[in-house]
């Protein structure tokens, strides 16, 4: 399967997690990181979730799924432990034209999620397509001792000389910050002081002018 990797864009968006379990959880929480508006369609709730009702940061229907709860949202998860009720799910995201991921069933997905390696706004993303999540976490847990902490940092810095260069005379095309940045951005790192970090990355900016 040739698939299209992407980073979307959810925040105040509506999506929809039917199923109120463990896998529930874990779904609803990646959805609020990425700050999209998440309703819950599930009888029970586990006591995460309960907790996530209190707080208000979720919606409840407490209830079955049924046909047409898709309408309004832009993207499902399937995550109860109902073969029939996922791939119901799934089937009408197909109609609807809402994109679906039913846990543990690549057949009924529409999208996969990947293994993901956070270091502040720096996101690397490993995925097989569903194939193999147990590899996907492999290779990115082996990724983890290349990428330190230091590299949120070193996101940071980057964003910020771009947008004080951006629109300037002579400011860095793609090539000049690929030399800058390269062959090894750990060496811009040193001892992890945004300050340093940043006269190093100036630095080389300008000598690759």
């Amino acid at each position: 399967m040739a698939l299209f990797p992407i980073f979307l864009e959810l925040a105040g968006r509506p999506c929809l997690v039917v199923g109120g379990g463990a896998v529930a959880v874990r779904k609803v929480q990646g959805l609020l990181q990425a700050e999209a508006s998440v309703t819950v369609i599930s009888p029970t709730l586990t006591g995460q979730l309960a907790g996530l009702l209190a707080a208000g940061g979720i919606e409840h229907r407490p209830r079955p799924y049924r046909d047409g709860d898709l309408g309004g949202f832009v993207l499902a998860f399937a995550a109860t432990d109902d073969d029939a009720v996922n791939a119901a799910v799934a089937a009408e995201g197909r109609r609807a034209g809402v994109w679906v991921n039913s846990a543990d069933d690549p057949a009924h997905c529409d999208f996969f999620l990947p293994s993901l390696l956070r270091r502040g706004r720096l996101t690397v993303a490993v995925g097989t397509g569903g194939g193999s999540p147990a590899l996907a976490r492999a290779v990115r847990e082996a990724l983890e001792a290349h990428l330190p902490p230091e590299y949120a940092t070193l996101a940071d810095v980057t964003i910020e000389v771009r947008d004080e260069l951006r629109g300037r005379a002579g400011s860095p095309d793609a090539e000049r910050w690929r030399r800058a940045l390269g062959p090894d951005p750990r060496l811009l790192i040193g001892g992890g002081k945004r300050a340093e970090i940043k006269r190093r990355l100036v630095q080389r900016l300008e000598e690759t002018a």
